[in-house]
């Protein structure tokens, strides 16, 4: 495993979260939905690193790796996706980023990750 890569996507899926954390206690859901959401597609990609050696490098690739290989990922990817995708054309609320923020800390569970 790349060791690098693994250090900076835990790095980063740490960052999104404290920033996603504290949009939502200023109650910008929208910011709060996309950086929750980034942060989980940095923890996915860190464990498609730890479980498979690689990287996807779009969005598709990471669907298809998760769909292929790790049916409970994908279902968070899936579920998750389309909130992320209409956060720049609707309003989002505070009970959908907390379940955005609580698929994160499943998936740092998964890669064994501290987010706090």
């Amino acid at each position: 495993m790349d060791k690098e890569k693994s250090e900076i996507l835990e790095k980063a899926a740490k960052e999104y979260f404290y920033s996603a954390s504290d949009e939502l206690t200023k109650k910008r859901y929208n910011s709060s939905v996309v950086l929750f959401f980034k942060s989980l597609l940095a923890l996915i990609d860190l464990y498609i690193l730890q479980n498979k050696g690689l990287t996807p490098s779009s969005h598709t690739e990471r669907f298809r790796i998760c769909q292929n290989n790790f049916g409970d990922v994908y279902n968070l990817l899936d579920k998750d996706f389309p909130f992320y995708q209409d956060s720049y054309v609707q309003m989002m609320t505070k009970e959908l980023a907390e379940v955005i923020k609580e698929d994160v800390q499943t998936m740092a569970e998964k890669t064994k990750v501290k987010l706090l």
